[in-house]
């Protein structure tokens, strides 16, 4: 049995990343053995169809289960057609949401928990998600409280805060590059 997780860094100390289509990284885990691969999520800057390319990724690892915090329609879609089975709502570090998930505190998504385009930071015209108010899953029912929004949307501006320092960082090699 394999499981991805949606982090942040590297390894299993890292923050879990609650966006599933442009997270930094999948691991991907042996929960028995605690063996795990950092793949780097090669659609996290895509300017369209993140979701459909990370899913389409995670299907071709072959793994049983996907941890995340959020999940979109379409990607939801491709996961649950390839047999997947998706927990959302993890949260913490990668070793908390996979203890969440062996002591049996994560639920199987029935469903995509946000919006198409949710993970853009507000750029999508589809983003249903806005701080200070709950997300409404596609049944309409409210999929997370404000303080995990707040603590959502925290983590997103750490996430898209490094992406930038990263960008600077290519852009100054670049131009310093002769």
């Amino acid at each position: 049995m394999k499981i991805a997780i949606t982090a942040s860094g590297d390894n299993l100390d890292s923050q879990l990343d609650p966006r599933f289509g442009r997270c930094q990284n999948f691991l991907i885990i042996d929960p028995d053995t605690m063996d795990f691969e950092a793949m780097p999520n090669e659609s996290a800057m895509a300017s369209g169809g993140a979701g459909i390319q990370a899913a389409q990724t995670i299907v071709n690892t072959g793994i049983n289960t996907l941890i995340t915090g959020n999940l979109g329609p379409n990607a939801y879609e491709i996961l649950s057609a390839a047999g997947i089975e998706t927990m959302t709502g993890a949260s913490g570090t990668v070793r908390h949401a996979l203890e969440q998930y062996n002591n049996g505190s994560l639920q199987s998504a029935s469903g995509a928990t946000v919006g198409t385009h949710a993970g853009m930071g507000g750029r999508g015209k589809g983003m249903d998600h806005m701080a200070g108010v709950s997300t409404k899953d596609v049944t309409g029912q409210s999929s997370t409280t404000r303080e995990q929004d707040i603590s959502m949307l925290e983590e997103e501006l750490k996430q898209t805060e490094l992406q930038l320092a990263q960008i600077k960082k290519k852009l100054d090699v670049m131009k310093n590059w002769r």
